[in-house]
């Protein structure tokens, strides 16, 4: 009786197989259609949680746009698995897990540097090879062969930064304004701070408590400090409280790329406060990027729901642009990779080569990509809209 058990055991874990592709990374649909996984680890909660609704709109665009690739000869769909990291370190190792337990092939995310580095080793572990999209903190590809990204990194964002603010507003002194405990706020304002001290440039620092929300306190210290610039690579949560207190003292705000968001431009507009921040893509920059934004203008404005996963306006933000170009680089890895197996996908992604709508990807020994352009941008408070300011590398 039990020789027959384990027969026929073993006979439905054979089933299951078969009906799994016999891949991992892959399976077959009710209606016989091959089938591919590429998972969305994003936040859609919490703290972060409008940004990571932006950087998932643009991967589910560019589902849109390619749903199938060619594997072995033959064409399989592209499903899309989206979990929500909630924000939260803990909480995305969960969701990470949940990634992995559905079978997907590839991930893509997450917005928020803390969250992708405490998914990164769920991610190693099985195998699975993870594509950052605007995870700018060098520590989330570091000593992790299956972290990679599409985007700049921190230490050269901060740096061009404070060269914007020597450069622009001739700063000597400069208030730099990050949350307490969040990894990508304090390292963008620790970049920035060590180029301040190489420029000359005196730096006074102070951090929001996590749940604050009272920031003339903080505003007051700017001022009181003699002030030429606010810097503040804060959460656009954050920002638009900052932004209203910060404009009535005449200082002018610098941030780094999560103020590329709709709730900045109307925070701005509203109080008259005199913003830039950089960002990773301008759809003047290419036709590949001005193509981008009447596509993905078209395809938001035709669903009320994807509209308001966008803050209700069809304002492109630079994540998005970022989510759309993450998925086609995975798309171009499985292409190269020829297989739907995860590990193999992984190696293929070092050698993929991609010119996209936010610039070129190829990845060095860490995942990374060389990117040395910034793009700065400003808000036109009387029009209500942004404005292309410049392209600054660390030389100008």
């Amino acid at each position: 009786m039990k020789k027959l058990f384990a027969l026929l055991l073993a006979l439905v874990m054979t089933l299951s197989l078969a009906a799994c592709g016999g891949d991992s990374g892959s399976e077959v649909s009710d209606d016989g259609a091959k089938v591919i996984k590429i998972g969305i680890y994003e936040p859609s909660s919490g703290a972060n949680g409008a940004g990571g609704k932006k950087e998932v709109l643009g991967i589910e665009y560019a589902n849109s746009v390619t749903p199938t690739v060619t594997i072995g000869g033959e064409e399989y769909q592209v499903e899309v698995v989206p979990v929500d990291n909630q924000s939260e370190n803990d909480k995305g190792v969960s969701a990470a897990q949940q990634l992995v337990s559905a079978g997907v092939a590839v991930v893509l995310g997450s917005y928020g540097s803390g969250v992708s580095m405490a998914a990164a080793p769920v991610f190693e572990e099985a195998s699975i090879p993870a594509i950052g999209c605007s995870c700018t903190n060098p520590g989330v590809t570091l000593g992790n062969p299956y972290y990679f990204r599409v985007c700049y990194l921190d230490p050269f964002q901060g740096s061009v930064l404070a060269n914007l603010a020597k450069d622009e507003f001739d700063a000597k002194v400069a208030y730099v304004f990050t949350e307490l405990g969040d990894d990508y706020s304090e390292g963008l304002g620790e970049y920035f701070s060590q180029e301040c001290g190489r420029l000359g440039i005196q730096v006074v620092a102070d951090k929001n408590p996590a749940g604050n929300t009272d920031m003339s306190g903080f505003v007051n210290a700017a001022k009181n400090a003699g002030a030429d610039v606010i810097f503040a690579p804060t959460s656009t949560t954050v920002a638009s409280l900052l932004i209203d207190q910060a404009a009535s003292a005449g200082i002018p705000l610098i941030a780094g790329d999560t103020w590329d968001d709709a709730v900045i431009l109307q925070a701005a507009s509203k109080s008259g406060a005199d913003v830039y921040f950089s960002t990773f893509y301008d759809e003047g920059a290419s036709q590949a990027a001005a193509d981008f934004m009447s596509g993905f203008q078209s395809w938001l404005n035709a669903n009320s729901d994807k509209l308001s996963n966008n803050g209700g306006t069809d304002t492109v933000s630079a994540v998005s642009a970022l989510g759309y170009d993450a998925y086609m680089v995975a798309i171009e890895a499985i292409k190269a990779a020829d297989s739907t197996d995860s590990a193999t996908i992984k190696d293929a992604l070092a050698s993929v080569t991609y010119t996209g709508v936010t610039g070129d990807v190829k990845f060095d020994e860490e995942g990374d990509v060389d990117k040395n352009i910034i793009f700065i941008k400003g808000v036109d408070t009387d029009k209500g809209e942004f404005y292309s300011v410049k392209e600054q590398g660390l030389n100008g």
